[in-house]
């Protein structure tokens, strides 16, 4: 069998780190009942809410494309809710409920463990030129693009 050239590993290995990375995460929020992607879009709302649901969709790297989906499902178990804009009732903005302000705050608890222990692996690797790469593999791409909105 021929050696995988360093291109193939690298993307395969990128592949399972997200993929374990999310399955550590999809574990962790399994007892609050939401899954990594709705995660997401309630740590956005809960740092930039309220927000439009296109204004939603350019922050999100879960996400390719409208998360109307994503937010029903949240406006229905009570973590969303969907209002006319005071400004323009003509736009819908979406916010969190009380119940979701709640949820936000121990789906950062989940978070700030994973990447603890994230740190904690890295604390022995120099990572600067990893992130570097990583940067200008995604740039100009949804995702990369959308991981830009969110640090801005």
């Amino acid at each position: 069998m021929p050696a995988m050239r360093p291109a193939e590993e690298l993307r395969y290995l990128i592949l399972a780190a997200q993929r374990e990375g999310n399955r550590l995460l999809g574990q962790a929020l399994k007892p609050l009942g939401v899954t990594t992607s709705q995660a997401e879009v309630i740590r956005v709302l809960e740092e930039r809410q309220p927000l439009t649901l296109n204004g939603l969709g350019d922050l999100l790297v879960c996400e390719n494309g409208s998360p109307s989906r994503l937010v029903d499902r949240l406006v229905s178990a009570g973590l969303v809710t969907r209002e006319a804009a005071a400004h323009d009732r003509r736009h819908i903005e979406i916010a969190l409920t009380p119940a979701g302000a709640q949820l936000a705050r121990r789906i950062a608890e989940i978070e700030e463990t994973l990447y603890r222990s994230i740190d904690a692996l890295a604390d022995t690797h120099d990572t600067a030129q990893l992130t570097d790469f990583l940067r200008a593999f995604v740039a100009g791409l949804p995702s990369g693009q959308a991981l830009v909105n969110r640090m801005a």
